[in-house]
């Protein structure tokens, strides 16, 4: 079981995720369709979140979204569950114990979905709680600019409650969830929140790019908020709120210069950093150019790139006549095979070419060809190439299609997944003492969060950004490790 670790909690930073491409997509698509956010709120997202994986596996795309409030499931209500122990789990051997990190372990009580249940001497029913179920909550961004942006977190959350109500319960109680669409936009975000202060007892797995629009909400009415991922200043700030995937933006994992000086040592000091001139896709290029040059490697090109501009050749001229051998850019896919298409066409081929997870999508892969051969990502989190030697993955790719024949794993819902995992565990272990106000204060003290080595260790509770990373290059148009299967873990620098 994962036993929370005491320690002082260090004030939460204006932050949010390091990996600052995913959602500059979604900024390219808003700006186009004449958003009407705020532009604050506009320039805190652009390019904030780590990139959403909507492939990498056999898997087919999913189909159907679905939008507004309701109480969802595969089919229904989410308390009732689906399919049998042989194919979700239900041992510790199918990878149904507790999610604890490097230091921590791992749960023994697979009956409980994750460690040690508390006794439920004095469960007391209350907000979202009845004699026979606990309602928890999803608000992910589901119709807006980007249909389907974040759905993959609700299926997966939707996916961990079917699995969950077949094999265990909390106290006699089985899980419902409530899903809620913030539809790509932060008052709706709001919204969803305002109703789930009433109709739930926690939020678990969402992920909206404007989370900042429900921050205070949640905060206000004591609402935890287990998220997939914060992505705003205003979310990280929040007291009830956590990301599984734990991010600050001042702070850069040191595994990926530590990676290139130590098997590319010629390039590391001929680099290059690209990124989309705007928002906070402009600043994270600036402060990891800035990070990993305090480590070791020297940049001779940071450049900005318009979000207008279609003509890559220039930017390729200049690292060519610099004699660049790292690029490293901050975009989304089109752009990503844009600069790689611009670089083949000119007979540019820098020895490392290195991505964040945004590129680990079948488009990358599909539209780029062979200009995207040789691709190196780093990731935080066990590729669904590699599901087979990894329990939980194989319970999250297995759930996901019986609650969702066809839907597509992704980075965001794997998280969610692990944010579901995490609710589960923690509300076990406090059995009779489980409440808002114990929740919060239980998630808080969690750091080393794995999710049964789903994804490296998280600092949950001190919302600081996870420092074990590693490698996947693409080659002949599949995903396979470089440098290794294990994460390097070698601390964070600080900048900005």
């Amino acid at each position: 079981m994962l036993q929370p670790r005491p320690g002082p909690r260090r004030a939460p930073r204006t932050g949010s995720l390091t990996l600052a491409a995913g959602v500059a997509l979604l900024s390219l698509v808003l700006a186009a369709c004449g958003s009407q956010l705020d532009p604050a709120t506009v320039a805190r997202v652009n390019g904030t979140t780590a990139g959403g994986v909507q492939g990498g596996s056999a898997l087919g795309g999913g189909a159907g979204t679905q939008a507004g409030g309701g109480t969802t499931s595969a089919g229904g209500t989410s308390t009732a569950g689906g399919g049998s122990g042989s194919t979700g789990g239900g041992s510790s051997a199918s990878g149904a114990t507790g999610g604890g990190g490097t230091t921590q372990g791992s749960g023994d009580n697979a009956a409980t979905g994750g460690g040690k249940g508390g006794s439920c001497a004095g469960f007391k029913n209350g907000p979202g709680i009845t004699d026979s179920t606990i309602t928890i909550g999803n608000s992910s961004d589901i119709s807006g600019p980007v249909p389907g942006l974040f759905e993959a977190s609700q299926d997966a959350v939707e996916a961990y409650v079917a699995y969950f109500n077949a094999t265990s319960d909390i106290c006699g109680r089985k899980l419902e969830l409530k899903s809620y669409d913030s539809r790509t936009d932060a008052s709706a975000d709001q919204q969803a929140y305002t109703k789930a202060c009433d109709e739930t007892f926690a939020m678990v797995g969402s992920m909206s790019a404007f989370d900042s629009g429900g921050a205070s909400t949640a905060q206000s009415c004591g609402l935890p908020d287990l998220r997939s991922a914060a992505v705003t200043g205003d979310r990280d700030r929040c007291t009830t709120c956590f990301g599984a995937q734990s991010t600050v933006a001042t702070e850069f994992e040191n595994a990926v210069p530590d990676y290139v000086i130590k098997n590319h040592p010629d390039a590391a000091k001929h680099a290059a950093m690209l990124y989309i001139n705007a928002g906070a896709a402009a600043e994270n290029g600036k402060l990891q150019a800035e990070a990993m040059g305090k480590r070791g490697m020297h940049f001779d090109y940071v450049q900005g790139i318009d979000i207008s501009e279609f003509n890559y050749a220039p930017y390729v001229q200049q690292m060519k006549d610099k004699g660049v051998e790292y690029v490293q850019m901050i975009a989304s896919t089109a752009q990503f095979v844009r600069l790689a298409q611009a670089m083949q066409q000119q007979g540019f081929k820098p020895e490392v070419f290195m991505l964040d997870p945004t590129a680990y999508t079948k488009d990358y892969v599909e539209s780029g060809g062979d200009a995207v051969e040789g691709t190196t990502l780093f990731i935080n989190f066990t590729p669904f190439e590699e599901a087979s030697s990894n329990k939980e993955e194989q319970l999250y790719l297995s759930w996901l299609q019986q609650v969702k024949p066809g839907a597509e794993p992704s980075f965001f819902g794997l998280f969610s997944w692990s944010a579901a995992r995490l609710f589960v565990e923690r509300a076990t272990a406090l059995g009779g003492k489980l409440s808002r106000p114990a929740l919060i204060s239980d998630v808080a003290k969690v750091d080393g969060w794995t999710a049964n080595g789903l994804h490296s260790p998280q600092h949950v509770g001190p919302k600081h950004t996870g420092d074990c990373w590693r490698f996947i290059q693409l080659q002949h148009g599949r995903w396979v490790p470089v440098g290794g299967t294990k994460y390097t873990c070698n601390g964070v620098t600080t900048v900005g």
